[in-house]
């Protein structure tokens, strides 16, 4: 389902686009929403389809064997959608918040089952009792409904007829409303535990596209978040799970139809 929304997205943009630039090359069509950029103050709504998977950087200790990487994450597609506050700042330059809902799953493999090797305790971790790792062991199946904030600062040229190109670029304020974070639970019951409050920064490039009544933006936004997401796993825990991870970050590409 949100692979095929993401293809009904890109298509649509791609269909929108193509019929708009066709009429914007006509030299003797009017300007459309002449006024419409001059507001101090706008409002919109968008709908995006994401691309999400994780930065991992492995302990060396437990998180490789033999140059090999002991933890794989699996990329996976989804979707979201929110809203557009404008501020205008000058003839080129205009801030945008764009609160939105996103909606994610994403799968983590551990296939450390090496590290039974250190059953007799090292400096970071206790003598453990050694596990057999079980598929359910092995793979965390991760769903997050994310909270984001953006605060974007957008750059955009002269207007071509009916159309504008842009740049942006600004910090996120992310909310993990199902981070696990305050469980008792960890991965030894198979509870996947994350941060809450996180923090990112994304960069965006689009076309806005102007018609009779309202502006239409496709456009590509990449987040990249800043903070380690990972919860490190209780002290009793074996080190088959967190002691695997020295940092775990959420990279998302997202395709956007902002409409204005």
């Amino acid at each position: 389902m949100n692979k095929f929304l993401l293809k009904a997205l890109v298509l649509a943009s791609v269909s929108i686009a193509t019929v708009a630039n066709a009429q914007f090359r006509t030299r003797n069509r009017m300007d459309r929403l002449e006024d419409f950029d001059q507001k101090k103050v706008s409002w919109g709504f968008y709908l995006n389809g994401n691309r999400l998977d994780y930065k991992i950087v492995l302990d060396p200790r437990y998180g490789m064997y033999e140059n090999h990487n002991l933890v794989h994450s699996k990329e996976s597609y989804s979707f979201g959608a929110g809203l557009i506050a404008k501020f205008r700042l000058n003839d080129y330059l205009d801030v945008r918040v764009e609160p939105g809902l996103q909606f994610a799953q994403r799968q983590l493999t551990f296939n450390t089952d090496t590290n039974s090797m250190y059953q007799d305790g090292s400096l970071t971790n206790p003598p453990f009792a050694p596990l057999v790792l079980t598929e359910k062991d092995r793979v965390r199946d991760i769903k997050s409904t994310l909270v984001d904030v953006p605060v974007l600062l957008e750059l955009h040229g002269e207007r071509w007829y009916n159309s504008r190109p842009y740049v942006a670029a600004g910090v996120n304020y992310i909310v993990n409303l199902q981070s696990n974070s305050d469980s008792a639970d960890d991965n030894l019951q198979q509870t996947f535990r994350s941060t809450t409050h996180n923090f990112a920064w994304s960069a965006e490039m689009g076309i806005q596209f102007y018609f009779n009544k309202f502006k239409l933006t496709p456009a590509i936004r990449g987040t990249f978040f800043m903070n380690n997401e990972m919860v490190s796993d209780n002290a009793a825990t074996p080190p088959y799970w967190s002691a695997a991870v020295s940092t775990l970050q959420t990279r998302a590409i997202m395709f956007v139809l902002k409409f204005e």
